[in-house]
């Protein structure tokens, strides 16, 4: 294979497909909606994901890395840690705007009849 193949194979085809991969998975999607309302602490985001701590803990790990979510430590006690969008993070809003905007007007409408 020439470097340009492998080039265009680690490229992926397109943006969407790109972003998709590093967003899409449905932990992470369901994280990242949810922080949209702002800073949480992480056993806030548990209860409201429905995600295992493992899961959850992993999710944030992930996210923080990409430069999606900030994780901030308060050692007051009780001991707290807080997650919240960072500027790339909060940049996805109006794309779950858009997408919710979408699911209300494509699955939630009745299927035609065959």
């Amino acid at each position: 294979m020439s470097s340009q193949e492998l080039q265009a194979e680690s490229d992926g085809p397109c943006a969407v497909v790109d972003s998709i991969g590093q967003i899409g998975s449905q932990w992470r999607l369901v994280v990242l909606h949810d922080l949209q309302d702002g800073e949480k602490r992480f056993n806030e985001l548990k209860r409201s994901t429905d995600a295992s701590s493992r899961t959850l803990s992993r999710v944030l790990d992930d996210l923080q890395e990409m430069d999606f979510v900030n994780r901030r430590l308060e050692e007051d006690a009780p001991v707290a840690t807080y997650y919240s969008l960072t500027k790339k993070g909060r940049s996805l809003c109006p794309v779950f705007d858009e997408i919710e905007r979408w699911a209300d007007e494509w699955l939630a409408a009745p299927q035609p009849e065959q």
